[in-house]
Order: structure tokens, then sequence, then C-alpha cells
């Protein structure tokens, strides 16, 4: 006589595993109604699933920013899938933010993947949930941040969200650090200021406005004073503290800091982005 499943039973397995209730029916009836049988079963399937997927492209998700309960640590990450139809899913969207609160705990995005998700590991369960959805299901980036006070901006979509890090934690910290977050998704600048722009970076950019200077014919003599000008103009451009404040253009981000404590300072920020 073949098992039939009770509805409680499908619902339970439904429940833990977020699978589509025909494929905990047959994964039951599989299992002859042994539940933790039926689970290794869905799991195996997440397995096939991925393995099938594994050269997919997965550039859609959503980005979450969280920070711990006293402001002096914050993580950024993104769930990322192939398509903007399951990113807007919103047992989706709440998977990314239950995987951000648990990032908190972790030093690094292997040891993320490693930790024990309702008795199985983040890497078991984005397996699970990549047969469940039937896309590649995976952590794409992992930004972590330490400072005085912190503060996390997530643009509305989640494609967006940033983490800004202010020197202390004084009155007016808290919509200051989210004030400059939302400048750091919204400008997306380069480095916090010229000092720590890569090398790299500032030599590609003298060597693009030289060319241009000598293509417009300037003397030779002064295109290197020239060039001091232009990377002036490029450091207020793509730094946090010296571009525009995006709430009030007259002041810099730096200006603006002061104005909430004379000694306030910016002194870090992460970003993580998908589009």
């Amino acid at each position: 006589m073949s098992y039939t499943p009770v509805a409680a039973d499908v619902a339970k397995l439904r429940n833990q595993t977020g699978a589509g209730m025909m494929d905990c029916k047959k994964a039951l009836v599989e299992a002859e109604g042994d539940f933790e049988k039926a689970v290794d079963i869905l799991r195996k399937k997440g397995q096939k699933v991925a393995a099938n997927r594994a050269d997919r492209e997965s550039a859609e998700g959503a980005v979450i920013a969280r920070v711990n309960e006293d402001n002096t640590l914050g993580v950024v990450i993104s769930l990322n899938c192939e398509t903007d139809f399951v990113a807007k899913n919103e047992a989706f969207i709440e998977l990314a933010y239950e995987l951000a609160e648990m990032a908190i705990f972790a030093a690094t995005k292997e040891e993320l993947l490693a930790t024990d998700f309702h008795g199985m590991t983040v890497a078991e369960k984005l397996i699970e949930q990549t047969g469940v959805i039937g896309e590649k299901i995976e952590i794409g980036s992992f930004e972590r941040i330490q400072g005085d006070f912190l503060g996390a901006y997530i643009h509305a979509g989640n494609k967006i969200a940033a983490i800004t890090s202010l020197s202390a934690k004084v009155d007016g910290a808290d919509e200051a650090a989210k004030a400059v977050s939302m400048q750091v998704a919204a400008m997306n600048p380069i480095a916090l200021d010229e000092t720590r722009v890569s090398q790299e970076t500032i030599d590609k950019e003298l060597e693009i406005e030289r060319h241009k200077l000598t293509e417009e014919g300037k003397p030779a003599n002064i295109i290197d004073n020239i060039l001091k000008g232009k990377m002036q103009r490029f450091y207020k451009d793509n730094t946090l503290v010296h571009q525009d404040f995006i709430k009030d253009g007259s002041i810099s981000v730096a200006d603006y800091v002061k104005s909430v404590n004379g000694d306030l300072k910016v002194t870090g920020f992460v970003r993580v982005s998908l589009v």
C-alpha cells in the first residue's frame, strides 16, 4: 500500500524548506513518510539544480546592509539570483535580510557560508533554495566595516546599500551617518579622500589628462601646473569627503558632518551595488 502524506506533514515540510507544495508531497511519498529523508530528497534536488545552473550569471538579487546594536560593526551583503522576478519575491528578500543579520557575526563570506542556519549551513540553505526557486542563488558581495559609530542606508528596490563610519557617537550622529551613507549610495565615491586613492588610479588619471593637454597643444612647461588643478577637481568629484553634499550642494560632505559636530569626521565607508 503506497504512502499518502497528510496535509499537515506537507505544510510542515514546506515551512521548513520553502519548497513548493507538490515538491514536498512528492518528497514525502518517495521517503514513505520519513520527514528527515524527505528533507534530504529536497536538498539533493537542490544540488542537482545548482550543478546544472553553476555556469549561469546571477547578476540580480537583493543588497542588504545591517549594523549591530551599538553601531560599531556592520556588513553589506548581496544575495544574488538570476532574474529580477525572483529578486522582488518577498520570501527571497526576507532570506536576504536574515542572512545579513547572521553576517554581522561572521568575519568573512566563507565563515557566513559555514554558519548554522536552522540545522543546516548557510551554503546548504542556498543550495536548497536553488532547488526550490529553480535559479542559481548565492552570496555575491560581503563587505564588513568597523568604527566608532556606523549608519546604514538601503536604496529603494534593494539594489544598492552602503554603511558609513563616523569618528564618534554624538548628538545627530545617527541622522548624519545615514545621510552620508545615502551620499555613498548615490554618488559612488572611489575613496574616502585623496590619501586613500590608489597610486594606480592616480597614474591612470594623470596619463589621460596629460594626453588630452598634449593633444590640445598646451606647452610642456605648463602642463604639470594644469595637471595639479585637474587632480584637485578629480578628488573633489570622486572622493567622499570632498564631494558636494547631495542634500545641500553649497557645502562638502566634510562640511556637512562638521555642521553636526565640530569635531566629527567621516572615517570610512563600504558600498555594494547590483546596478
